[in-house]
């Protein structure tokens, strides 16, 4: 009977999972393991596992005496080390295509909050202070803007062509993409300097790895163009998040829309809570109740597969198990 090990889960039960597996002949073993010490304990005798946010790291992968996948449940996979798999030859696989509408939904949300100061106003009309809550400058139109979009895959491309409805000139960074193809999302090709140099906001939707770990740092904000708005609802080390709060309190940044943080979840104490012209969500632009049940089963069809001996869809470590 091949175990599946679920590492860690924020649904309120497995049973979608247990629907899906559980006829194949499985064994279903849940955990709720927040250290890689507690998950070495719990994968080694995994023939499949299944991991949402623990720590899948290179002495977890080592553990795995005969685990045949690892599934991680959403787009990134930055909390799996994907080289310490393919080393070992256990492929890696997301589920890439679950929220593309709610996370370009959220995006485009942020960027009007931010362009159209929704927050401050009403915050100020609601304390019966009648009238605009900031200065004329802050309350943009879209249309007149330059936005830049770091990173043009399924998210970013559903962003650019909400955007493209609003009349604003979309620059975009993504070297994994042909100049034709950005194009044809109505966007220009531009290199990340100029980007950061030219756009009025800056969008991101790159996935985070070693090129891209604080992408948005003291460095490039100096290239931003000054006053210019940040949206984040990628990966939160994907911004320095000292940097950012220094940039906000000197006026360099004005706006900022944010889903994602580093480190998750944000502090209590941390100072940008405590900015008005920053929105904060707790890694929530995925979710809808429809997003949460595809997540769900295609992760479990996934392992299925792999119980199967069928090819594998989204191998994100170069690992195939033909």
């Amino acid at each position: 009977m091949p175990k599946v090990v679920v590492t860690d889960y924020t649904f309120p039960n497995l049973d979608i999972e247990k629907q899906v597996l559980v006829p194949g002949g499985c064994e279903l073993a849940e955990h709720q393991c927040r250290t890689p010490e507690a998950l070495i304990e719990v994968v080694r005798d995994a023939d499949h596992v299944l991991t949402q946010f623990a720590p899948v790291n290179a002495n977890v992968v080592n553990a795995m005496e005969r685990a045949k996948v690892i599934v991680r449940y959403g787009i990134g996979y930055d909390n799996v080390d994907l080289a310490a798999a393919a080393t070992r030859g256990i492929p890696v696989c997301n589920v890439p295509e679950f929220c593309t509408d709610e996370v370009a939904d959220h995006t485009l949300g942020l960027i009007l909050a931010t362009t159209r100061c929704l927050f401050q106003n009403h915050h100020a009309t609601s304390a019966g202070d009648w009238g605009l809550a900031v200065p004329l400058g802050q309350m943009r139109a879209l249309a007149r803007l330059t936005v830049g979009i770091v990173g043009l895959g399924r998210i970013g491309q559903a962003v650019a062509k909400r955007l493209a409805g609003f009349g604003c000139r979309l620059l975009v960074f993504d070297p994994a993409i042909p100049a034709d193809e950005i194009a044809q999302a109505g966007a220009e090709p531009a290199s990340l300097d100029d980007l950061l140099g030219n756009s009025d906001l800056v969008s991101l939707h790159c996935p985070s790895n070693e090129k891209t770990r604080w992408l948005i740092k003291e460095s490039s904000i100096a290239k931003m163009k000054p006053g210019a708005i940040l949206i984040n609802v990628g990966r939160g080390d994907l911004v320095d998040p000292d940097a950012l709060v220094a940039a906000l309190g000197q006026g360099r940044i004005s706006a900022v829309g944010l889903d994602v943080f580093s480190p998750e979840p944000i502090p209590a104490d941390h100072p940008i809570l405590r900015m008005e012209n920053v929105i904060v969500g707790s890694h929530i632009a995925s979710a809808s109740e429809q997003a949460v049940v595809t997540l769900r089963e295609s992760a479990a069809k996934t392992v299925l597969k792999a119980i199967n001996g069928e090819p594998l869809p989204n191998i994100v470590n170069g690992v195939t198990n033909a």
